[in-house]
């Protein structure tokens, strides 16, 4: 077993965490004892942060929905229709039609990309996250 000390990615404490790898395969996670901010203690997303890595549920690869069905895309195909439509949906509807949720699963740096990307690019304050407070 190995274990590797890094930050949790569930909200913006930071606390510190060992993930258990066994096999190369990530298989539990454990508090660090002497981190200054979570002090031997996790929350319960915390405990359970290594459960999403290998999900069967997890995607894998872009999605689009064709004739009312959900089918794999390539990232250029898929990255494509997202600009059009948010573009499409911009002229028509105005900026604030078009609403973003982050994810506790991104960095804090990723999240303050994506709320700039937000307000400056799609020009709507329409942004939240599901790890707020």
């Amino acid at each position: 077993m190995q274990y590797t000390l890094t930050t949790c990615a569930h909200c913006g404490c930071g606390c510190g965490v060992y993930l258990h790898t066994e096999n190369g395969r990530v298989v539990g996670s454990a508090p660090s004892k002497n981190h200054p901010v979570s002090r031997g203690n996790l929350c319960v997303k915390g405990w359970h942060l290594h459960d999403f890595i290998h999900s069967p549920h997890r995607l894998t690869t872009p999605l689009i929905r064709k004739n009312g069905v959900l089918v794999p895309a390539d990232w250029e195909e898929a990255l494509d229709f997202t600009a059009t439509s948010l573009t499409r949906i911009k002229k028509d509807h105005g900026p604030d039609a078009i609403g973003v949720v982050s994810s506790a699963k991104c960095t804090n740096e990723e999240n303050f990309l994506l709320q700039k990307f937000t307000r400056a690019v799609l020009q709507t304050n329409n942004i939240d996250h599901c790890a707020r407070l």
